[in-house]
Order: structure tokens, then sequence, then C-alpha cells
């Protein structure tokens, strides 16, 4: 995927519910500050940064550093390091659900912000680090 470079706030303003909207002005101010880069559209996903990864197979592509999609049912942050590597950190969260690579939340009120940093600065580091042997990763930009 590439960054499409469509309005970012163009995009938030188009996001619904009000409360995503809301949380998407949040983690776009959360996510610049963590990264020191300016939000950039993905399609419908809000990105920080570029990276590119690989996998043993071949497969590769790029990425945002971090990244979130303010989506009707809820924000979808994207963890590439997955969801399993903030265990201890997720159960002090708040209400959340999971999927592998994915944390959906639908009120961002709700839950504890300084839990989030940490998930997502901890989340940046393994990224900037280099990844795993099973999912190479560079950082572009």
């Amino acid at each position: 995927m590439k960054p499409t470079g469509d309005d970012v706030a163009g995009l938030i303003a188009r996001s619904s519910p009000a409360a995503r909207r809301r949380d998407a002005e949040t983690l776009t101010a959360m996510m610049q500050e963590i990264t020191g880069r300016p939000p950039q559209t993905w399609g419908t996903i809000i990105g920080f940064g570029t990276c590119h990864y690989r996998y043993p197979t071949g497969t590769e592509g790029d990425s945002g550093l971090l990244g979130f999609a303010p989506r009707k049912s809820a924000t979808t942050i994207y963890l590439l390091d997955g969801v399993d590597a903030h265990a201890d950190a997720l159960e002090k969260l708040g209400p959340h659900t999971a999927g592998a690579g994915c944390l959906y939340i639908k009120d961002l009120e709700q839950v504890d912000l300084d839990v989030l940093r940490g998930i997502l600065e901890r989340s940046l580091a393994w990224v900037e680090a280099g990844g795993t042997d099973q999912m190479q990763l560079t950082v572009t930009d």
C-alpha cells in the first residue's frame, strides 16, 4: 500500500459518528507526537511515517510506522508487532477488542490514554528496531 495524498482533515471530517472524529483528532496528535512525523492518508487509514516490510515468503510492501482508521463501528489502531506483544498493557487499557494486529476502540474517552501511548511507543520502537525474522522492517521515512 502507498500513501494516497488525500486530505487528512477531510478524512477526519467525513468520519462518523462524532465520537470517531473526536478520537481521530486525539490519535492524530498523539501519533504525530510519538513518531515525529506528519499524518498522511493511506486510503481510509491515517498513517505516520513509512516502513517497508518483508516476510520470509517473499511477500513485501509498505506501511505506516503507526496508523489508525476511524471506522464507523470503532477506531482501528494498527500494530505491526501484533496485539499479543502488548497483552499486559491491554489488560489495563480499558474497553477494547482486538484482532491479530488490530486494536478496536469505540470510545477513546473510556480508555487510559497513558497506557495507549505506551503501547504505541513500544510498537514504534519494535518497528524501528527492524521487526523479527518473521517480518523484517526497514524504516524509509
